[in-house]
């Protein structure tokens, strides 16, 4: 948690303290009545016409903090509710010192919840979020989670009190006086204070008070505002970033920044600047090793403009570390469901993105579209296999666990990346541009004893991927700020042209099924085996090569994922191709073809042999397909079950290279052709 030892000082520096605004402990109504008709301040969500219903709140005397009356607030329902009341702070606070504070009792087992509203209308945007769960007090913004975390007695009364400089945007919160954070928030603005009781809500809530002093600036004084790690797992290099405020009057020329990490220091001497009055800069320090164990990491700013501010308390930030150490060679998988129809997908893309950064060298993230018949990344076999795992989009699997949210993939990383895996992977490649071919490696280092009951797939993905047609468009359900921050998407219209999208993470092809490749082993794999899967893809002109990244993975046998290996393609060809059992990309997992299918002769030049041998009765339906991606033969032969030979006619065809793709009850398989 971060340690802002600056400040309790900062907000009662040069500050006029003035008279309470507003307090309230409801011995002066009626017991057991609403409080919405009998009081200015109180309202609720919709207004008056919500006043003296069940969206109010009633007195009550079972309970009280002080004196003989409190306001009582439970729900059963799902969605929570129906009480959802409103204090309005009167005026829209942007600046200076705000404070809010109760008491609250909460029955034992039972939660409480209240929010903070930005905006004079309520439901436009959330400043605050604090739940009260389990005996824990835990504070959000709606973009940053756990701000502040703090504990508090069942059954019991409690104070609970926050304070803003929203100045400054610093905030802080404290049970019954005891500080449980500091932060700074992504939302500086105050309007009312939201009641509203979520599911399994039973809380009590006396002596309600808020108040509101200035604050005015000192003349010269910088100000640590916050620090960025860029990571939290041990041996990863990273760049923090201090984020320095300008929070005096003066304008700031210069000053030094020191970072302190384990015994090193590193040093950052900025001049010439021209920082204004509460302008922010960001420092960044560059090559920074995280190291096992708990460890402060400390900024400290000092010779401001040549000398000493005048608040010195705000000049030293202490974050203190505590990385996770990661187990020998693991990587993680990270697979997102997602889709250009779905209107919250864009969270999961700004996840995704963020876990890549935030994990690099521990993640593989895998964005899977689909869901719906229109969505034009779609890959059909992988769209399937995910889309029987999570019931919603956008949803995630880590290393193919419980489905959560993809903004909640952090708990299960953190979980994996110190398992053991059984096996170190490895990917190696050739590639060979004129034909568009990449061969593939994954080789397994064993660790631990095994079984064939492990697998191997590899997936490929591409970045960078854009699209001209309407397809491509994301639907947005965050544009005009409706739903808060949300990575850059509160800023863009709903849908996002195509002209304006780029995906990332995109899953362009998994080999040979989401399942993995049945005979990657053998019965029994000792520790200290080495075993590799060769693999064989055609690229599409379409795909961009250099954008891609080769994720091989291993399957344990209750179907999670034990380990995988990302790498770029160039990566894995300096790897080295490996020659190992031949899985192609044309093995399907369910028996419903014994072998590859074969394509001979190979080159061809008046015809080719198309030879399968399919276990039971299954619709087959082939075509050929161009570098451009273009379809040039297509049939559908219906049910077929045996041993069969499907001839084609390449004399019309110019000389080049081409891909089979055959459809073996709706699952894709693809060799190489190549017509002379």
């Amino acid at each position: 948690m971060k340690k802002f030892t600056y400040l309790i000082a900062a907000v009662l520096l040069s500050n006029s303290v003035t008279a309470q605004l507003f307090s309230d402990n409801f011995d002066t109504y009626a017991l057991a009545s609403y409080v919405g008709p009998q009081s200015v301040e109180w309202t609720t969500w919709s207004g008056a016409a919500g006043e003296g219903t069940t969206e109010d709140v009633k007195t009550t005397n079972v309970q009280a903090s002080s004196g003989t009356q409190s306001i009582y607030f439970s729900s059963t329902l799902a969605n929570g509710g129906p009480q959802d009341v409103i204090l309005d702070f009167g005026p829209v606070y942007t600046s200076g010192i705000f404070s809010f504070e109760s008491d609250f009792y909460i029955n034992a087992g039972k939660n409480g919840y209240f929010n903070f509203q930005a905006a004079q209308t309520p439901g436009t945007t959330w400043a605050l979020n604090v739940n009260m769960v389990g005996g824990n007090v835990v504070i959000d913004d709606g973009i940053t989670a756990d701000l502040a975390i703090g504990n508090y007695p069942s059954a019991s009364w409690f104070n609970l009190r926050i304070e803003a400089n929203l100045t400054l945007g610093l905030w802080s919160a404290y049970v019954d006086d005891v500080l449980i954070g500091e932060w700074v928030n992504g939302i500086n603005s105050l309007a009312s204070a939201d009641i509203f009781p979520v599911q399994n809500s039973q809380f009590f809530m006396d002596n309600v008070s808020y108040d509101h002093q200035t604050y005015v600036l000192p003349t010269l004084n910088a100000m640590v505002l916050g620090l960025t790690v860029g990571g939290n797992i041990a041996t990863q290099i990273v760049d923090p970033i201090a984020k320095i405020k300008n929070a005096g009057q003066t304008t700031i020329t210069s000053f030094d920044a020191t970072l302190d990490y384990d015994g090193v220091q590193y040093v950052e001497n900025l001049t010439g600047l021209n920082l204004t009055s509460l302008q922010d800069y960001t420092v960044t320090f560059t090559g920074v090793e995280l190291v096992g164990g708990a460890n402060d990491m400390v900024v400290t700013i000092s010779n401001i403009n040549g000398g000493l501010d005048d608040i010195l308390e705000d000049d030293v930030l202490s974050l203190s570390l505590n990385p996770v150490v990661p187990a020998a060679g693991k990587m993680v998988v990270g697979e997102e469901g997602t889709g250009t129809w779905c209107q919250y997908c864009p969270r999961g893309a700004v996840f995704m993105d963020k876990y890549e950064v935030e994990y690099d060298g521990f993640w593989a993230g895998i964005a899977v579209h689909g869901g719906s018949a229109s969505e034009p990344m779609k890959v059909p076999v992988y769209d399937a296999g995910i889309g029987a795992l999570i019931s919603g989009y956008p949803s995630s699997l880590v290393d193919r666990g419980p489905e959560v949210d993809p903004s909640q993939m952090s708990t299960d990383f953190f979980q994996r990346v110190q398992i053991a895996p059984t096996a170190f992977i490895t990917n190696g490649a050739t590639w060979d541009a004129g034909t568009r071919t990449l061969n593939v490696s994954v080789t397994s280092d064993f660790q631990a004893a095994a079984n064939n009951n492990y697998k191997i797939a590899c997936v490929l993905t591409e970045d960078g991927v854009t699209g001209t047609t309407s397809a491509y468009a994301q639907v947005n359900a965050y544009a005009n700020n409706a739903l808060g921050t949300m990575g850059g998407f509160e800023s863009l219209p709903n849908p996002v042209p195509a002209s304006q999208m780029v995906y990332d993470h995109v899953a362009r092809q998994i080999s040979p099924s989401f399942e993995g490749f049945a005979n990657s082993f053998p019965a029994v794999v000792a520790s200290g085996e080495i075993h590799t899967v060769n693999f064989t893809f055609l690229l599409p002109a379409t795909w961009d090569e250099t954008e891609m990244h080769i994720i091989g993975m291993l399957i344990a046998p209750n179907g999670r994922i034990d380990n995988a290996s990302k790498t770029t393609i160039p990566e894995a060809v300096t790897n080295g191709l490996e020659t190992g059992t031949s899985a192609g990309i044309s093995e399907l997992n369910n028996d419903q073809i014994d072998a590859a299918f074969k394509v001979y002769p190979n080159p061809a030049t008046s015809f080719a042999l198309v030879g399968i041998n399919l276990v039971t009765d299954s619709e087959i339906e082939l075509k050929l397909i161009d570098m451009s991606g273009k379809t040039v033969a297509r049939r559908n032969y219906g049910t077929m079950n045996g041993s069969t030979e499907i001839h084609l006619d390449t004399r019309s065809l110019e000389s080049g290279v081409y891909m089979i793709e055959l459809l073996v009850n709706g699952q894709r398989l693809t060799e190489r052709l190549v017509v002379e």
